[in-house]
Parts: structure tokens; sequence; C-alpha cells
């Protein structure tokens, strides 16, 4: 079999998708985004209203995706919710520090460079990968909090949507969260 060939075959797969949920799963997992997300929007619109201050981002809504709605994933852990977040904000806000926001290089250098340092610690979380985005593209908002970016909104709001994340997958009872902690 020519490369070539092998290349294009590896495109089939190899799999079938997973099966799908029920749906009393789908309520509740639903219900957990809305509760996580929508006290995020709350505490913003109370706590940080008026102000510079951001505390709900877009990657926030793919991490609440996870923590909600596959408890189970090794992606939806704390260790990989905190440290992906985290470790991707804290790339992000360096690439454009460095190189300026306004490069093609920025926000491929901040999304690559967070994917090798998520990987290297074990805390790959997908939805990093937008934060350390958004640190490059958020707007100006954004990149005047230069390495507070890194605190908040990123820290406390995935502190909070795992907070929630606890108590809530808790309390149905064929849920467990977490799987491991680190």
């Amino acid at each position: 079999m020519s490369r070539l060939s092998e290349y294009f075959r590896k495109m089939a797969g190899t799999s079938i998708s997973p099966p799908g949920v029920d749906l009393q799963e789908m309520l509740v997992s639903g219900l957990g985004g809305f509760v996580g997300i929508g006290l995020l929007a709350l505490l913003e619109s109370h706590l940080v209203a008026g102000t510079d201050l951001v505390l709900l981002i877009g990657s926030f809504g793919a991490s609440a995706v996870l923590v909600y709605g596959a408890v189970k994933s090794p992606l939806a852990q704390p260790r990989n919710v905190l440290g992906g977040h985290l470790l991707s904000a804290l790339v992000g806000v360096s690439a454009v520090k460095l190189l300026g926001p306004h490069t093609w290089l920025t926000p491929a250098l901040a999304v690559g460079l967070s994917l090798i340092l998520m990987h290297a610690t074990r805390t790959l979380h997908p939805p990093g990968g937008a934060t350390a985005l958004i640190a490059v593209m958020g707007g100006p908002k954004i990149q005047q909090l230069g390495y507070l970016y890194v605190l908040l909104p990123v820290g406390a709001g995935a502190v909070l949507l795992l907070a929630v994340a606890l108590l809530f997958n808790n309390l149905i009872p064929r849920r467990r969260y977490p799987e491991f902690w680190w």
C-alpha cells in the first residue's frame, strides 16, 4: 500500500461513534450548564459590571459542556480544568506582551504553546486553547487586564465552575464527580 493511500485510509476512522445518552442525562447536563454559567453571568452583572473587569469568557461555555455533560472524561477533571485554563491564560497573555496582538503569529503561538504545556503538565483541557486565544483576540478590555487575566476572569471563573460541578453533579444519584483530583 502506498503512503498516499495509507494517508487517506486513516481518514476513514477505525471505530463507531459512541452511544447517545438518555433524556434524563440530557436534561441533567443542560441544567448543570445553566446553573454554572448562570451563576458566573449573575456574579459578573452584580460584581464587576461597570468596571474594566470581566468574569465570564467564551471558553467557559466549553468547560461547562465537559464538567456537566462529560463528567467522567479525563479532560473534565479538576486538574485539567484549572491547570488547562491557568496555563493557557498565562501563555496567551505572554504571547501578547512579547509579540503584540495584531500579528498572525501571536494567536497561533498562544494556542500551540498552550497545547504543548497542557500535554507536558497532564492538564489537557480543550477550552484552554480558547482561553489562550481570548487573551490574544478578546479585545482591548481583555488585553488591558494583562496578567490579571490569569486570575480574573480565568482563575476565579474556573474555580467557580468546578465548585458548582462538585455540588451539582454529586446531587444526582447516578453521577460522581470528580474521577480524580490531581
